[in-house]
């Protein structure tokens, strides 16, 4: 029996914080046909009211330290305005969207990162995801839209990387669906030239990514995206892109496809 297929897509600060570019991607994505996921971050957001708050952001290898007073702009950022926003976005273009973190519904469970050769804070990494949960709001037609919030079923809340969310989701939805993984940003897709927008490299396999980052043309915040992209392949996912927000109207646009 074929199975249903599932699109599950990330967004970016650079989509959220552009008011128009929002209002446009949530008009694009209320007209995808059939279930359907959004994640979101939002570390630009949160970095800039640390700033308004004098509260220091510290990252490495592109990924956000999270102290306690960080942890809490993080939730007040990601969960609440951006959440939210996004929500009631969905729900103007008749899309029936409900806003999640990993707490609500015990959804996704994580653990405190532990201390190796960086202390990441109150940063989580994913252990579960109630797919069962999801699936029932899918069921139901409702848009279950994810923002970059988990816990450990203890009480404690954690900043948790929103592509790694992504590619949990995706994996454990793969299960019941025909999954499809979209990482949407501001690019058209992974760069050979990052002063050339339209350098895009349109293939990337395991071999080639290795190859790709010792040449350090992948690095930085990139590089965790693609060791998301590859997990999520490895977990069963059918289908990883990397592409701008035109990818969702015009399948044809110029993209990064990975696969194993």
């Amino acid at each position: 029996m074929k199975r249903q297929k599932l699109l599950v897509i990330k967004i970016g600060g650079n989509i959220i914080e552009n008011q128009d570019a929002l209002d446009s991607f949530l008009k694009d994505f209320s007209k995808i046909k059939g279930p359907k996921i959004l994640v979101h971050g939002g570390g630009k957001s949160a970095t800039q009211l640390a700033s308004k708050l004098g509260v220091k952001t510290e990252m490495v290898g592109g990924r956000r330290i999270t102290s306690s007073e960080n942890l809490d702009i993080v939730v007040m950022t990601y969960a609440g305005l951006l959440n939210k926003k996004i929500v009631s976005g969905l729900q103007k273009y008749k899309c029936n969207a409900l806003g999640l973190t990993g707490a609500d519904a015990n959804v996704i469970v994580a653990e405190k990162r532990p201390v190796q050769f960086v202390d990441y804070g109150y940063v989580g990494d994913v252990n579960s995801v109630n797919s069962k949960v999801i699936k029932g709001f899918l069921d139901l037609e409702i848009t279950p839209i994810f923002c970059a919030v988990t816990h450990d079923a203890d009480g404690q809340l954690f900043n948790t990387n929103a592509d790694t969310i992504a590619s949990e989701i995706a994996s454990a939805m793969s299960k019941a669906y025909e999954v499809s993984l979209l990482y949407c940003f501001e690019l058209k897709g992974v760069l050979e030239d990052i002063n050339d927008k339209e350098s895009v490299i349109e293939h990337i396999d395991l071999e080639k990514y290795k190859v790709l980052q010792k040449a350090e043309v992948i690095a930085d915040g990139m590089l965790p995206k693609l060791q998301n992209c590859f997990e999520a392949l490895q977990k069963n996912v059918s289908k990883v892109y990397i592409a701008n927000a035109e990818f969702i109207k015009d399948k044809n646009t110029k993209c990064t496809t990975l696969t194993l």
